[in-house]
């Protein structure tokens, strides 16, 4: 399979107070040293898999342009940013092209530079269609201005459309939540992202509720139960509307799953360009597996070219990665594609933990797969900490 390219635009017109990104708010004096970066590290991509021990080919089939908000770039850099792709790989005529763009950036000469770029997705950061809810956040949008945005796309020929809602967000209530719900299937777009708020140091709403504090409205946000709740009456009402669930946090119509993202949860090679972007390639060296390595996290260190963090990845960990990514795909793991890349013997040592969760509900088998129930889907990561294996497992 070709790999995919992910490029990394970590420039935002505000910083939501959830964002645990690496993305802030910079002066658009910056935007230009940024784009010449990232347009040069594409342009010696090749070098840099070399160095890094990995097999790199040169065909592609998807682009993911994320953020941060690209569409902030200049219709200009944005252009040169995909030029630049253009003329180092050879991208497939029906490649997935996405860009992430955030409600109220979709002017009609973006929209006219996103087609000129040849994207054909767009994934919108609408996460919640309640005014308050979205004001609360940071969010500069209302629920017009998204359904504007989506029109204008709709008009000039973009009709997969993904949006993303956060479940957990300030003020949001059961019937809040229900209506950013009916709100999201009525615009009838192929693709949604349910994510439930992340709760961590790394972002200031998560901060400030690990404090018990009551700034950026930490003190209006649902506890854990409701945010479970929320995230089941999501499964239920989009898989009832015809946006069926295949991934975790994700739901799409039929044939619109994105194909970008599949890679991440499949193990297929990926580029990464720009702050904090990752990568993946197939190792040229026999016994390893793969080579990830990640560029600086912070824009700071980006832009003083400091070194990429480069990681192994061994039969062992490819076989971890193997059940807890695909693990997060609602058809679940192959146990018999499985056993014939790592070993029946490996296979043999998750067993154990396979019948366990069965026997509690968080999983369930079908035929040679294995996936996540509903209420495990819940609970994946005590789910996926259960395959960390032993390291004499595989060989």
């Amino acid at each position: 399979m070709p790999p995919g390219i992910y490029i990394s635009v970590p420039f935002c017109r505000t910083k939501c107070s959830y964002c645990n990104f690496a993305s802030d708010v910079f002066s658009r004096a910056v935007f230009e040293h940024y784009v010449d970066r990232v347009c040069a590290d594409i342009e010696n991509a090749p070098l840099v898999a070399a160095e890094m021990g990995g097999e790199m080919e040169r065909v592609m089939d998807s682009i993911y342009l994320g953020g941060g908000t690209p569409t902030v770039l200049e219709a200009g850099q944005l252009e040169r940013i995909f030029a630049t792709v253009r003329r180092q790989f050879d991208v497939q005529p029906d490649a997935e092209v996405t860009v992430e763009c955030a409600p109220g950036t979709l002017t009609q000469a973006v929209v006219e530079s996103l087609l000129r770029c040849g994207v054909n997705r767009v994934s919108l950061g609408v996460q919640s269609f309640v005014d308050q809810e979205a004001a609360a956040v940071g969010r500069l949008h209302k629920r017009t201005t998204v359904l504007e945005d989506i029109a204008r796309l709709r008009a000039a020929g973009i009709t997969n459309i993904n949006i993303d809602l956060i479940a957990g967000l300030p003020h949001q209530t059961a019937e809040s939540w229900r209506l950013s719900l009916a709100e999201t299937i009525a615009t009838r777009v192929p693709h949604v992202s349910v994510y439930m708020l992340e709760v961590d140091e790394d972002s200031r709403l998560g901060r400030e509720l690990l404090a018990g504090g009551k700034r950026y409205h930490a003190h209006f946000v649902p506890d854990e139960e409701a945010m479970a709740d929320f995230y089941l009456v999501a499964c239920e009402q989009l898989n009832a509307a015809g946006i069926a669930q295949y991934e975790i946090s994700n739901f799409a119509g039929e044939r619109f799953e994105s194909r970008h993202n599949l890679k991440y949860w499949t193990r297929l090679p990926y580029l990464g360009f720009g702050v904090d972007a990752h990568s993946m390639l197939a190792s040229a060296t026999p016994d390893i597996e793969a080579v990830r390595f990640a560029a600086a996290d912070s824009l700071e260190q980006y832009m003083s070219k400091a070194g990429l963090r480069r990681t192994e990845v061994s039969r062992r960990a490819a076989l971890e990665e193997s059940f807890f990514l695909g693990l997060r795909l609602n058809r679940g793991v192959n146990l018999s594609e499985l056993s014939a890349g790592f070993g029946a013997e490996a296979i043999e040592s998750a067993r154990a933990a396979i019948a366990e969760f069965v026997e509690s509900g968080l999983m369930e088998r079908r035929a040679d797969f294995v996936c996540l129930t509903a209420r495990g889907r819940l609970l994946s990561n005590e789910v996926f900490e259960k395959f960390i294996l032993e390291d004499e497992v595989v060989r």
